[in-house]
């Protein structure tokens, strides 16, 4: 399950745009997964993520588990698709500290957030490019960096293990809601 979501070693040891904003990240957690479509079809659903847009997407079987008014849209709205730099992006987790905020845009291949958590400064890229392959195809990869980590072995393991079943669930989902056309 978690080897659909690896990046690759040269997807680790590049260079991303948001990486200059947690130039002293203690934590690095990289992923990366493979759509079907292009970074223009894609688009669209990564701009509505987040709580109280359009959820952090989910396989359904899992969401089958999930209150309906607590899952994640299945549409793409229109009215979610105008984010801008500086807005702030409801997140899960306690407290009013728990946003992201748009710090980079670059339709269609670059989304970079970036958080303050109490202490814990974070940057969060997800980078668009075409695929290597015969078909249409989009390669998704995510940089989560932390800086000012107290307890870096526990962010390094719990919170590997954390984001690992988060992307994981939210490729499952992406991949059933991306609808290519011809």
């Amino acid at each position: 399950m978690f080897d659909a979501i690896r990046a690759t070693s040269e997807e680790i040891s590049q260079e991303l745009p948001g990486d200059d904003l947690v130039p002293d990240a203690q934590v690095s957690i990289n992923r990366g997964f493979t759509l079907p479509g292009d970074p223009a079809q894609i688009w669209p659903w990564l701009l509505q993520l987040g709580k109280d847009r359009a959820g952090w997407y989910l396989p359904s079987p899992v969401e089958r588990l999930i209150p309906r008014s607590r899952r994640a849209k299945r549409t793409i709205d229109p009215s979610l698709l105008g984010l801008r730099p500086g807005d702030v992006i409801p997140d899960w987790g306690p407290g009013p500290e728990a946003t992201f905020t748009v710090a980079r845009l670059e339709s269609p291949h670059v989304i970079v957030y970036r958080s303050q958590r109490g202490a814990i400064s974070l940057s969060w890229a997800i980078v668009l490019r075409v695929a290597e392959s015969a078909s249409p195809e989009t390669r998704i990869q995510m940089r989560l960096r932390l800086a000012n980590v107290r307890r870096v072995w526990l962010a390094r393991s719990l919170g590997d293990a954390v984001d690992a079943l988060t992307v994981a669930g939210l490729a499952a989902g992406l991949r059933e809601r991306v609808v290519v056309t011809d």
